[in-house]
């Protein structure tokens, strides 16, 4: 008997860092390259995302939103003998999993319900119920939910109906995020915000801000999380923020300064 099915939390690491955030992101993209990194720097403090996540893309009128549910590490094959063995083993377990499968089941119905504020009637599709998609130290899980946007609806229009993501939130999201706001010990700021870019013809593409190191006064913070169900165990979801922090750790270690 509790308020959410599904939810998403997360922990903060901090480390010093007295790099270069620009060789820091040239870094990441070398060695851990990600289909939506992002780089920004406003003066005070610096972002460089190396998310694998896609949160939304519009295009001709169409929406697409590519919710991950799902994560095993990923070993690097050329040092390690036995790591081609170990990684064909996280994907079968990966694929295998029915908790897997039923958290990703939950964020596309979250999602499915999202773009029914914005998206003409018979239009909304689960056009891959699960794909897995391979990273450099992770596999991860996704499904693709798409639909045509309603004549007449603006750019803020979509936002303001399907932001923030269901994928970092939970089920219902509203009370997921009302849970992770009385939970986690610090404000998210821009982790599972989004970065991209606005076309001047309302076309978008914006990720979920997620492996993503913030740089302010030589530190570095970085902030992992994972869903949380009836059945998890804790220990494994503690590993699976580890997983994910890896790779953003290791650049800040090589480029300390």
């Amino acid at each position: 008997d509790g308020d959410v099915y599904q939810i998403n939390l997360s922990q903060r690491f901090a480390c010093p860092f007295a790099g270069s955030p620009v060789d820091l992101f040239a870094w990441q993209n070398r060695y851990n390259p990600s289909p939506f990194a992002a780089y920004l720097d406003d003066g005070r403090f610096q972002i460089v995302s190396a998310s694998p996540e896609m949160f939304i893309t519009l295009r001709d009128g169409w929406i697409s939103t590519r919710p991950i549910k799902g994560t095993r590490p990923r070993l690097d094959e050329t040092a390690n003998t036995r790591a081609a063995a170990l990684n064909a083993a996280a994907r079968r377990s990966l694929l295998a999993s029915p908790k897997e499968q039923a958290e990703l089941n939950m964020i596309i119905d979250l999602e499915r319900n999202d773009l029914a504020r914005i998206c003409a009637a018979g239009t909304r599709q689960v056009v891959e119920p699960r794909t897995l998609v391979a990273y450099p130290t992770v596999y991860h899980a996704l499904a693709t939910v798409a639909g045509r946007v309603r004549e007449g609806l603006s750019f803020c229009d979509v936002l303001w109906a399907v932001f923030p993501g269901g994928s970092i939130t939970g089920a219902p999201k509203i009370r997921a995020m009302e849970i992770i706001d009385q939970t986690e010990p610090t404000a998210r700021g821009v982790y599972t915000g989004s970065i991209g870019f606005i076309g001047i013809d309302d076309s978008a593409c914006l990720n979920i801000a997620i492996r993503t190191i913030i740089l302010r006064q030589r530190t570095a913070f970085v902030q992992t999380g994972g869903g949380i169900v009836a059945d998890s165990d804790p220990q494994d979801e503690w590993n699976e923020t580890l997983t994910k922090a890896r790779a953003l750790l290791a650049g800040i270690r090589a480029l300390q300064g």
